[in-house]
């Protein structure tokens, strides 16, 4: 009697797994745009540095953000050169979108 009591939990069907945007779901990216979102625009510096980042690897991330249209990117020269990031409504709205769809992964995951 307790196998089939066993089946019958395993036979419920799994709940359906958001598709998640890609952009967003990597490490690094998702990194990136929390940082933004968090603290608004941040020197290539300071993203780096508080994202333990090589120059290289921001750089390829950022781009495909940049690409994508989630992140701004602002370079001047005034003094020093300085490039800033800034999150863009479409990436507020990715970002937001994203953690909504994790947020529901969660509640199906946790038991009731």
């Amino acid at each position: 009697m307790a196998k089939r009591s066993l089946s019958r939990r395993a036979a419920r069907p799994a709940p359906a797994v958001p598709d998640l945007d890609p952009l967003v779901h990597q490490r690094v990216r998702l990194g990136i745009l929390s940082a933004l979102a968090a603290g608004g625009a941040t020197s290539f510096t300071d993203l780096k540095t508080g994202l333990d980042l090589t120059d290289g690897n921001l750089s390829v991330h950022a781009r495909k953000l940049e690409e994508a249209g989630y992140v701004a990117v602002s370079k001047t020269t005034a003094g020093a050169p300085l490039t800033e990031f800034s999150l863009t409504t479409a990436g507020r709205r990715a970002l937001t979108d994203y953690l909504d769809q994790m947020e529901a992964v969660i509640q199906a995951a946790r038991p009731s």
